[in-house]
Parts: C-alpha cells; sequence; structure tokens
C-alpha cells in the first residue's frame, strides 16, 4: 500500500499564523471599548484556541533526545536570554516608563509565558526556519521557482531535527525581529539567534517554548521588580 502524501507547507500554514493573528487581532481592540487587562485575557484564550485548533497540523514540541533535559536547557536559555534582552534593549531605552495597572501586568505575563511561547516558536523555529531550509536547498540545487517548491511541494516533516542553513537561520530571525518594534530589532536578532541555536543543539521545539516562557516570565517579574518598565 502506498504511503499517504504528507501535508504540503502551504497546506499547514494557516495553523501555524492563525494564533499569531488571532493574538495580534485581539490586541487591536481599543482600550475605550474594552479595558487591557481582559484584551489580554481575551488574546491568550482566542490565541490557546487556535493552537489546540491546528495542533495536529504542526510540528510536534519533543524530538529525538530527553524531554526532561530539553526542559532543563530551556529553563537555562530562558534564564540567559532574560539577560541578554535586558542589556540589550538597555542601549536603547531609557530606564524607568509608566507602570502597568497590576490587573494588566498580570494577564500580560499570563499570556505571554503560554501561548505566545508557544506560538511563536512553532511558527519562527518551526515553519519558517524548516520551510526557509527547504526553499535554501532548492534554490541551492538550481530550482527555477524555489519558493513555488519549498511551499508546494515540500513539507516541513522530511526536514531532519535540528537541520538549518545560515540563510535559513537568517531569514527566521529577521522574521521573528520583524515582529517586534524597531527599536527591540537588535535584542530580538540576538534572542532568535539564541532559540535557533536550541533547536539546533536539541533538536527539537519543547527547549525552544520552555525557554521563550521562561524568558516571557522572568522578564516581566523583572521589570516590575526593578520599574524598568520600558524594557518589556
Amino acid at each position: 500500500m502506498a504511503r499517504a502524501r504528507k501535508p504540503s507547507n502551504w497546506a499547514v500554514l494557516f495553523p501555524y499564523v492563525l494564533p499569531y493573528f488571532l493574538y495580534v487581532g485581539v490586541l487591536s481592540i481599543p482600550e475605550s471599548a474594552l479595558p487591557r487587562a481582559w484584551t489580554y485575557l481575551l488574546a491568550l484564550v482566542a490565541s490557546a484556541a487556535g493552537i489546540a485548533w491546528g495542533w495536529r497540523w504542526t510540528l510536534a514540541l519533543t524530538g529525538p533526545r530527553s524531554p526532561a533535559v530539553s526542559v532543563l536547557a530551556g529553563i537555562a536559555a530562558g534564564v540567559l536570554g532574560t539577560a541578554l534582552w535586558i542589556a540589550i534593549k538597555s542601549l536603547f531605552y531609557e530606564a524607568g516608563g509608566e507602570a502597568y495597572p497590576p490587573a494588566e501586568f498580570w494577564a500580560r505575563l499570563a499570556a505571554s509565558a503560554t501561548v505566545v511561547a508557544v506560538f511563536e516558536e512553532k511558527l519562527f523555529r518551526g515553519f519558517v526556519l524548516l520551510g526557509a531550509v527547504q526553499w535554501d536547498q532548492a534554490r541551492r540545487a538550481g530550482s527555477k521557482d524555489p519558493l513555488g517548491d519549498a511551499l508546494h511541494d515540500c513539507s516541513i516533516r522530511d526536514v531532519a531535527p535540528g537541520t538549518w542553513t545560515p540563510t535559513a537561520l537568517a531569514i527566521s530571525t529577521l522574521a521573528f525581529a520583524a515582529g517586534h518594534n524597531p527599536g527591540e530589532w537588535p535584542a530580538a536578532i540576538a534572542y532568535g539567534l539564541l532559540m535557533a541555536g536550541l533547536w539546533i543543539w536539541r533538536k527539537d521545539l519543547l527547549s525552544c517554548v520552555v525557554a521563550h516562557a521562561t524568558t516571557n516570565a522572568t522578564l516581566a517579574l523583572w521589570v516590575r521588580h526593578s520599574g524598568h518598565w520600558t524594557l518589556w
């Protein structure tokens, strides 16, 4: 019996981007229409629903290596990522800033340390990085339409865990940085490279998700303690 063909990258693009756009879309609701704390909670619920709906079509979080070690590595990398983010972003933003009201602070922390960590890592270190690997491979093989080949004739499920190319690394990192404010681009580029390094080392998305969640939580708690709200 012939094996069923894996869905192309184009066919599974929607489940990867849906949680991202649900989150951003809900956060675009003006504060005059809905208190910001409730907006973050609604964005969390909407994005979580999108993640759950598309889970079957996206890459699994675990890989060939020990999940327990990946969790520990992710926590360590997440703390390192917090220090990296603070050090770099501090070069472009003055310390201080207006504090978040408590309800809004905890709602944003809850969202950023859960759904944001999942959908950003699945999208940028999963779909974009591996899709860019396949585009780069098709381009170097002399394809006349490498983008079309990568989207319509390839499946990122065929890419071995931990695979990367310098070009694909640059594309995924710049795509990740583009989702941040311009003043955050240097910090986001450095952080994106750190997350890609985890993918290459641990060969799974679990370590990246744990690291991202750890960074988002520890950064939030640090700015609340230090009062340097502009760094969050």
